[in-house]
């Protein structure tokens, strides 16, 4: 029995598997290998070997959660409502109090440390993606309302989230149809 490896000039893709990022002359494959190259590229990853641990625990943590909201859009119609109610309880129950928790005891305006770390931007993006369906997710966490405040006028993040920036809309029904088509033909 052979192995054969389909890793050429042509095809960038490593796992023939998206997302690829192209950076550095480089081209990135696997979600968490690019969050960690631009984090270390961004001085987004800690000081030290504790805060990159912590760093890494909360984004590991909110991805999972992230997850389920990206994959939102591709199910039947009938599961949608189900699944907002399933991400709503996730996030209060499981995800949310942990943030709330280090942020009051940490005291300071970042998850880890005190500068913007990749946790921070992984928090707020799955904040921002949830009140897109649940307004209301963050009314029983006063921290969590503070930190999407304070991190979402960081200037540069701030551009970002303006309308007419380089940030995705949700994916709309021609967006979900695009990705059926190619990945389930």
């Amino acid at each position: 029995m052979g192995f054969s490896c389909r890793w050429s000039r042509g095809n960038h893709l490593l796992f023939q598997q998206v997302p690829m990022v192209e950076i550095d002359g480089m081209k990135l494959v696997q979600t968490r290998s690019i969050l960690h190259y631009i984090a270390d590229k961004h001085h987004l990853f800690g000081r030290d070997l504790k805060e990159r641990t912590l760093i890494d625990m909360y984004v590991e943590g909110t991805l999972d959660l992230l997850e389920l909201i990206i994959m939102h859009p591709f199910l039947k119609p009938d599961d949608q409502q189900k699944e907002v109610v399933n991400m709503a309880q996730k996030a209060i129950i499981r995800y949310f109090p942990v943030f709330e928790k280090v942020l009051r005891d940490h005291g300071q305006r970042f998850l880890v440390g005190n500068q913007l770390s990749l946790a921070d931007i992984i928090l707020l993006q799955t904040i921002l993606a949830l009140e897109e369906k649940i307004p209301n997710i963050l009314s029983a966490f006063p921290h969590l309302q503070e930190f999407t405040v304070k991190i979402s006028n960081i200037p540069t993040i701030k551009k970002f989230l303006e309308p007419g920036s380089k940030k995705k809309p949700p994916p709309d029904d021609i967006y979900v149809r695009t990705v059926y088509n190619i990945f389930m033909p």
